[in-house]
């Protein structure tokens, strides 16, 4: 019986991971969209390093208030993120996908 509690405290502690958090400035600056500011028109579902940055660590897209990406782009993005991972580019669910 001790044996099982010192191995369920033992397993427990290894396998207890913590999210890291968002790197988000809190700071005044006001958001923007980086698709605006930058130009870009059209979002690749193929490219799934730049689709990373839109999703959390378990995979979760982002919502818009967190990134500043504007509601057009929002959508773009949720749409490009559901084709990649149609596709088995970018996974459906991860453990520290980042």
């Amino acid at each position: 019986m001790a044996d099982l509690s010192k191995q369920s405290k033992a397993g427990a502690s290894n396998d207890v991971r913590y999210l890291t958090p968002l790197a988000i400035e809190t700071s005044n600056k006001k958001k923007f969209c980086r698709f605006r500011k930058n130009g870009i028109k059209y979002v690749d579902y193929k490219d799934p390093d730049f689709l990373l940055k839109f999703v959390n660590e378990q995979g979760k897209v982002l919502p818009r208030r967190l990134t500043g990406t504007s509601l057009k782009f929002q959508r773009k993005v949720a749409q490009a993120v559901k084709r990649a991972r149609h596709l088995a580019i970018m996974p459906y669910v991860a453990d520290m996908l980042k």
